[in-house]
């Protein structure tokens, strides 16, 4: 972690340190806090990521190629571009967050490999392509405009 993000280190080796000086009764309160950190780093480099894709698509279109044309091809017939991909993977890894800690606080270790469990699944239904009658409700909705 320490060479990839040398501030969020800091942020946890302080978060560490408060509760070594608190105590552990201010624990919740300092792994939210953390978290939230890490989640807003996350969303930061998410929000940059998928705007560098949108340039490079918009600059791709303009040059009359295909946007998606740098996507794997059984993504390009589910109607996927990157964008859509890294939004939906983002937007679970964002949620496992909450979810994690509330299974760990609930069931300890076992409810946190059922919620981890359930990410994976969703993922993998998702990558397989079985939410495609989403994409066609949309598609038949853009068709209209």
């Amino acid at each position: 972690m320490d060479t990839r993000d040398p501030d969020l280190k800091k942020e946890l080796d302080a978060a560490l340190q408060t509760r070594k000086e608190l105590g552990a009764e201010y624990e919740s309160e300092l792994v939210d806090s953390f978290m939230e950190k890490v989640e807003q780093r996350f969303n930061d480099t998410a929000d940059r990521h998928v705007r560098r894709q949108l340039a490079e698509q918009q600059m791709a279109a303009a040059r009359g190629s295909r946007p998606y044309a740098t996507g794997a091809p059984a993504d390009q017939a589910h109607g996927l571009g990157f964008g859509e991909r890294f939004a939906f993977v983002g937007v679970s890894l964002v949620l496992a967050i909450p979810l994690s800690a509330i299974g760990v606080t609930n069931e300890g270790l076992p409810g946190l490999l059922i919620t981890w469990a359930g990410i994976f699944g969703v993922n993998a239904v998702h990558a397989m392509g079985a939410f495609s009658w989403l994409r066609r409700g949309r598609g038949q909705e853009k068709s209209r405009d």
